[in-house]
């Protein structure tokens, strides 16, 4: 069975995710700006702000108005549950 395909801002995000987890962008460092994200990583400026909105979904990172964006955590081990996730034994 094929794999259904993702989205460009969602593979945009797990790849900003992939460098979050790696410690390329460590906790507290600033994501670059969306004009200079769209020039990085060729793709258009709705698809980073989709992105950042799926970053700050998964509490990766926080948007400050007029300061960027930076980094406030980092990504879990894929299929890692909440404690509320999980049934009772």
């Amino acid at each position: 069975m094929s794999e259904l395909p993702r989205y460009e801002y969602v593979k945009l995000a797990d790849a900003i995710a992939a460098d979050i987890g790696s410690g390329k962008l460590p906790q507290g460092a600033a994501l670059p700006g969306e004009r200079a994200m769209t020039e990085l990583h060729r793709v258009s400026i709705g698809t980073v702000r989709r992105a950042i909105v799926e970053l700050r979904k998964r509490g990766l990172v926080a948007t400050l108005p007029a300061k960027g964006t930076y980094v406030i955590g980092r990504p879990g081990p894929p299929g890692d549950a909440l404690e509320e996730d999980v049934p009772d034994a």
